[in-house]
């Protein structure tokens, strides 16, 4: 412990990977906590074609992977361990990660946030083969085919409207009789004739081989069961920010960490980035310039520090 990082990292998606390439290249001493599984969201998706500089398309480990190589190159260290503790409370910040200890003058939160998912059978095998819970990334997949979106909220109800430019069909499953989402944004969904509905209704199983095909549904009220053929479902329930080892930083009442100004958190020399903060947009790339910013404001911050 007895090296003292200028900048501790955490986090390895596309925020906290930009973060450790700006910093490092402004000749900051870099540790990138990255975690057991490195890489954030992308690393569980196949072709991104909305990053760019990729006309083609790139697998999203195959980008990681080259954001992480980039850190690399100039000079970020790495920790493949989960960290377990964030100590804020002395000049220098302790984390915590395996069984080590590490010393930063200033630390980049970019834990990101991870997707809600239903948790039924055959849901996770099919992530990324039909399966997904971003249309904006996904939606151009599914031209002309059938899809489901689950979920009640806004977030359901965007994801909706932005698949009726692809699918052929689009239709909301929703467990309750009446939608959470806003006014506005049920008036939109029910006004697009694309967009159909179904209520009380739970999707229990997703079916297929190698890729979606069907959909089993549970009525809520009688108990009854159904099967939908579909080509892709979408989920949106929400994501749950990596937030909870944080004990002295200011949240929302969703658990995302508070951006007081300039991308720094109520603790003076704790700055956060991506979708650990960013409820709204949840895209890689709108993450990977939150870590750019948060990086330069480090420095500046860094800069702005007696010796």
């Amino acid at each position: 412990m007895d090296k003292v990082y200028d900048v501790i990292i955490l986090g390895s998606g596309p925020a906290g990977l930009t973060a450790a390439i700006y910093t490092t290249r402004a000749d900051l001493k870099t540790l990138v906590v990255a975690g057991g599984k490195w890489g954030g969201q992308l690393q569980l998706t196949t072709l991104v074609e909305n990053f760019p500089g990729f006309p083609e398309g790139i697998q999203g480990p195959d980008l990681m992977q080259n954001m992480r190589k980039q850190a690399e190159k100039f000079g970020t260290d790495f920790v493949d361990e989960d960290f377990t503790e964030a100590d804020f409370s002395s000049k220098h910040f302790k984390i915590t990660a395996g069984s080590k200890t590490y010393q930063g003058k200033s630390v980049i939160i970019a834990t990101g946030a991870d997707t809600k998912w239903l948790g039924v059978p055959g849901e996770a095998e099919k992530i990324g083969r039909g399966v997904s819970s971003c249309a904006p990334c996904d939606a151009a997949f599914f031209r002309d085919k059938k899809v489901i979106v689950v979920g009640g909220g806004d977030s359901a109800m965007e994801e909706a409207l932005v698949l009726t430019k692809f699918a052929s069909s689009v239709t909301v499953v929703h467990r309750s009789e009446a939608l959470r989402a806003s006014e506005i944004m049920q008036k939109r969904a029910k006004e697009n004739p694309k967009i159909k509905f179904i209520f009380n209704t739970q999707v229990v199983e997703v079916l297929g081989e190698a890729k979606v095909e069907r959909v089993k549904l549970k009525n809520n009220k009688t108990g009854e069961t159904s099967e939908m053929p579909v080509d892709g479902v979408f989920v949106a329930i929400g994501h749950m920010p990596n937030t909870k080892a944080f004990r002295d930083i200011d949240l929302d009442e969703k658990g995302f960490v508070k951006v007081h100004e300039h991308y720094l958190t109520n603790k003076d020399g704790v700055f956060v980035a991506g979708d650990v903060h960013d409820s709204e947009y949840k895209q890689a790339i709108t993450a990977a310039g939150f870590g750019c910013a948060a990086a330069l404001e480090a420095e500046k911050w860094l800069d702005e520090q007696p010796s």
